[in-house]
């Protein structure tokens, strides 16, 4: 797990600039692009082991709509408040811990922070004029730099949150194609269908700045096949 060793000084984001000219939803659409370079491939949001364990593939719709409502929106709570942080200078360190405390799992743990570094290095690489990136020296979860991203890019809190419940519903539903082939449009028929929950998540934390107020949605079914899915040597994603 990868956390700071020992007492640390309170680290403090400078206020960001954001890059002026730059459209909220446009760049929304560039940071929700399966085609990033940043590990998203790799990842099933628990699904293959939520598969192996008796999950029907009839039931990913249900899967998204509980991880919108506990893991997802965790994050995406956790990366709104980032951005806020970003923004007005707030301690970054407050804001992991937080996320930290309500992600229990090592394994969920491990793979944000895996995901992070990727993203951090795509934020460095589009964003270099930036400082908060440039010089990042937090663990790398992954919510925290796509805050930072955010923050980097201009982002607006609720484009930011939709970006994140997007991200995690595809990133489901496309691994379900390649671990339950089935027809491509049924993929698209829920996501048109989860789209509603994906604004629910919006609504519920767009509006958060404090690090103590990111909520912590209990899915400890999901945490379990996290645990039981680093261990194994077999299998297709990551997580």
């Amino acid at each position: 797990m990868e956390t700071p060793t020992g007492p640390v000084p309170s680290r403090r984001a400078a206020p960001a600039v954001p890059v002026a000219g730059a459209s909220s939803h446009a760049l929304a659409l560039l940071l929700a692009d399966a085609r990033l370079p940043v590990g998203g491939h790799t990842q099933s949001g628990g699904l293959e082991p939520a598969l192996q364990r008796g999950l029907s593939p009839d039931g990913l719709p249900g899967y998204c709509r509980t991880r919108l409502a506990t893991v997802a929106r965790t994050e995406a709570a956790t990366a709104v408040v980032t951005a806020y942080a970003a923004r007005h200078g707030g301690d970054l360190d407050l804001v992991h811990a937080h996320w930290a405390a309500r992600t229990p799992s090592d394994a969920q743990r491990s793979t944000a922070y895996e995901l992070g570094r990727a993203l951090l290095r795509l934020g460095r690489r589009v964003w270099p004029e930036d400082p908060l990136l440039a010089g990042w020296s937090l663990p790398t979860a992954r919510p925290l730099v796509l805050g930072a991203v955010a923050a980097a890019a201009g982002l607006a809190a609720a484009d930011l949150a939709r970006v994140t419940g997007y991200d995690d519903v595809q990133t489901v539903l496309a691994a379900g194609l390649k671990l339950a082939p089935a027809d491509p449009l049924q993929a698209v028929v829920w996501t048109r269908q989860l789209l509603p929950a994906v604004d629910a998540l919006v609504d519920a934390v767009h509006g958060l700045t404090d690090p103590a107020d990111i909520p912590s949605g209990s899915a400890p079914q999901i945490e379990e096949w996290a645990q039981a899915h680093a261990r194994t040597t077999r299998r297709l994603f990551r997580a």
